[in-house]
């Protein structure tokens, strides 16, 4: 039996004005509901409906952890400074890592993540390879200080996440586990509802090789990805670019010195010269981690991915406009024919077929054509370093790809030894020698999968929950709640239900319809049931279905084993 909530009494005050800060939907109507306020920039408090449907997702999550075999425990928030110096992470982690001294002056951090304190935790309790594997996961707040906070629950500084990791012996047991890890991640995004597609990804501060990301498909996500029909799918930041590139020239030519004035941009070349960008090359100044000047080399009409620079150079950075004038080199007229001496040049792979580059000449107003690798300048490095996207080849079938945007909602990472060996966590091995643990790194976020189902989930009245995560799943709706037949019959079919095990709400507010019909759509009950005069008249109540917007009319005294068959197929669809 479920209790029946009165919106009378229920703490959900909607909002009918469009709320400023809001910029998209799930941010909009997650305050208009009266599901959740803004207690600081990136930080919220959640209101009843909001935290009910927050533990609908928590209960989903928890579900397919368990059956798998990971074992819930807890871990502090507050986490000593030492253990992330251990690991490294402590002075390269960024200002995102809040940090802080309890009166004693030793120094803490709100856990943005929780690699650390893990390892440290089973470090010197699981010392042989006879206790392996083991996975542990929690349900805690995370705080990551994130400079412009922003579209809600999307990108908070406060927010739940779920948090696994996984301890073996060998590679065999690691991907047996990680592999349980994303059927389960699959589960959890079927049962919310979402549209998603598991996709290769960066590990990015977490660290590891072997990474995916589950994302929600939303138009207002922050993660550009591409895919193909083939199943193969990444974020664009992780993608390797299979470009297709048709070289201007069939045969090498002799190198030219152009007058170009006033042609800083490629689009200003193209036009200038009447060639298409992509026929030019676009090269960009960048230092080592040493110093050194490096020049980058790419298609004009391709962005730099400057994590795949920071793979194939780590702690390389573009230059800064002041650099400039100290490397002695003129920003928009660069090029590898006469560049600085010990210039370091990376170009992209794509290039390797064109025998007549359109470069900079390495001075203002004067760009070459006709440059040719190995004749006129030296290539240190062929790499790949373009953004994918749209229109590439797959780099699995050779297919073309098509682009999206998605919500990241979780993500599992094998970490392998990274933090085993900086942090000295080992076990016994079958021959008594200590061996670093191999670990994995999972991890849902649970305010932001909340967001991702209204994302998808919504139109212009409202939420349009799934039944899975809904704050309740039946709404009565007494149109006259001074009527003597009305609130009696509506109050009746509110028992009826819960008593059949439906979590239903009653509005037994004393307002207008419009009202009650305006707050039902925003709220986004899944089904709504109807109670007027008129259907009492002729024995029947009307059902809403809120995201087919069908209605029916049933009969009164059937409707409350109906509704309930209704609730219950849902269910089925969601478990």
């Amino acid at each position: 039996m479920s209790r029946v909530l009165r919106m009378s009494s229920l703490y959900a005050p909607t909002l009918k004005e469009e709320p400023a800060e809001a910029e998209i939907a799930s941010h909009r109507l997650m305050l208009r509901a009266g599901l959740l306020r803004k207690a600081a920039a990136g930080i919220y408090t959640f209101l009843p409906l909001g935290y009910a449907a927050l533990t609908k997702v928590i209960r989903i999550v928890r579900e397919e952890m368990d059956a798998i075999g990971s074992q819930e425990m807890l871990m502090p928030i507050v986490q000593p400074a030492e253990l992330w110096r251990e690991s490294g992470r402590w002075d390269v982690y960024g200002p995102e890592l809040a940090r802080l001294k309890d009166r004693q002056g030793r120094e803490f951090c709100l856990g943005p993540t929780h690699e650390e304190i893990i390892t440290a935790t089973v470090r010197n309790e699981l010392r042989s390879y006879r206790e392996l594997p083991v996975s542990l996961y929690q349900i805690n707040t995370k705080f990551r200080d994130e400079m412009r906070p922003r579209f809600g629950l999307l990108r908070g500084r406060e927010f739940l996440m779920k948090d696994a990791y996984s301890f073996h012996a060998d590679q065999e047991s690691l991907q047996e586990h990680y592999d349980a890890m994303a059927g389960a991640y699959g589960r959890i995004c079927d049962r919310l509802g979402l549209a998603w597609r598991p996709v290769a990804a960066d590990s990015g501060q977490i660290g590891g090789s072997v990474t995916t990301e589950f994302m929600a498909l939303a138009d207002s996500g922050e993660a550009d990805l591409v895919y193909c029909e083939c199943g193969w799918a990444a974020n664009v930041e992780a993608a390797d670019a299979v470009v297709a590139y048709e070289p201007r020239i069939a045969s090498s030519v002799p190198l030219e010195r152009v007058h170009t004035p006033e042609t800083r941009s490629i689009a200003e070349l193209a036009a200038f010269l009447g060639v298409d960008a992509r026929h030019t090359v676009k090269t960009m100044a960048a230092r080592s981690a040493s110093g050194d000047l490096v020049f980058l080399c790419l298609p004009g009409d391709r962005e730099l991915n400057e994590l795949k620079l920071d793979r194939i150079m780590p702690g390389a950075t573009l230059l800064e406009e002041e650099e400039f004038a100290r490397f002695g080199i003129h920003r928009g007229f660069l090029g590898p024919v006469g560049a600085p001496e010990k210039t370091l040049i990376v170009a992209d792979r794509t290039l390797k077929a064109e025998l007549g580059w359109i470069v900079g000449a390495n001075e203002p107003d004067h760009h070459l054509t006709g440059a040719l690798p190995g004749r006129d300048f030296a290539i240190d490095i062929w790499a790949d370093l373009v953004t994918a996207r749209a229109g590439d080849s797959c780099p699995a079938c050779g297919g073309a790809l098509a682009s999206a945007r998605g919500i990241e909602v979780s993500q599992v990472f094998q970490l392998g030894t990274k933090y085993s060996v900086s942090m000295g966590a080992t076990f016994a091995d079958e021959s008594g020698d200590e061996q670093p643990f191999l670990m994995g790194c999972y991890g849902v976020g649970i305010t932001r999968s909340l967001a991702a189902v209204i994302e998808q989930h919504h139109d212009e009245n409202g939420i349009i929950w799934p039944m899975g995560v809904a704050p309740a799943e039946v709404a009565v709706l007494p149109l006259a709640t001074a009527d003597d037949l009305v609130v009696p019959a509506a109050e009746s079919l509110a028992a009826a239900l819960a008593l059949l095990g439906v979590e239903a709400v009653i509005d037994d507010r004393d307002e207008r319809p419009g009202v009650k019909f305006a707050d039902a759509d925003l709220i986004g009950w899944p089904l709504q049931v109807i109670v007027g005069k008129k259907g009492l008249a002729e024995g029947a109540v009307e059902l809403k279905d809120r995201a087919a917007g069908e209605r029916e009319m049933l009969s009164l005294d059937a409707a409350a084993g109906a509704i309930a068959a209704r609730v219950l197929e849902a269910r089925q669809r969601y478990a």
